[in-house]
């Protein structure tokens, strides 16, 4: 059973950066750990012992570390405005590596955008997101079929999505982050046209 302490999460778990977890725990993958949830990328300041929101974070996130390595392989993750990118790269310094797979949804890329972007030699599929959730959007573009995973537990689900994601190497239009300010367009209220 991996342990999250063996993994690259461990300090993300004590730096309280792992929120709202759906799962956080051994994959079916032996050695392999897995988590789904959020990612608090800058904090609030907070008085005494006070617990507040994060005052950035990403959703959705989606990523795999194995035992004994100091790297995040694969990840993926819902980012309100695609600026935010460079805060995950960030937070993660040392943890995101040059051969990894990390598949950024953003809310205000064109929606028949798809861009490869690189951020200190780390390697971005950038994406835009919709109606659907990463997840949806996520099996569409690895052409996973959802019925294959109907019989898997959340941690072998997981292990799929990242095998299949960690073998994706498709090209896409080479973009640098300051063009991608330069392009994004306004952050989308998701929720406007909804009933409520």
């Amino acid at each position: 059973m991996t342990n999250i302490a063996e993994t690259p999460f461990a300090s993300l778990e004590t730096e309280k950066r792992l929120i709202n977890a759906v799962f956080k725990g051994a994959t079916d993958r032996p050695g392999r750990f897995g988590y789904r949830g959020g990612l608090a990328l800058k904090f609030q300041q907070s008085m005494a012992d006070e617990a507040r929101p994060p005052e950035l974070a990403c959703e959705q996130v989606i990523a795999v570390g194995d035992a004994g390595s100091a790297e995040i392989p694969f990840m993926t993750a819902y980012f309100q405005s695609f600026e935010h990118v460079k805060d995950l790269a960030e937070t993660l310094k040392g943890k995101l590596s040059p051969s990894g797979k990390y598949f950024m949804f953003c809310n205000n890329i064109d929606l028949l955008a798809k861009y490869s972007m690189e951020l200190d030699g780390v390697p971005f599929y950038i994406l835009p997101l919709e109606e659907s959730t990463v997840y949806n959007e996520l099996l569409e573009l690895l052409r996973i079929e959802k019925n294959d995973l109907k019989k898997l537990s959340i941690g072998g689900k997981t292990d799929a999505v990242a095998e299949a994601a960690m073998n994706f190497d498709e090209k896409w239009d080479e973009i640098t982050f300051s063009k991608g300010l330069e392009v994004m367009g306004p952050v989308k209220n998701r929720y406007e046209h909804r009933p409520v």
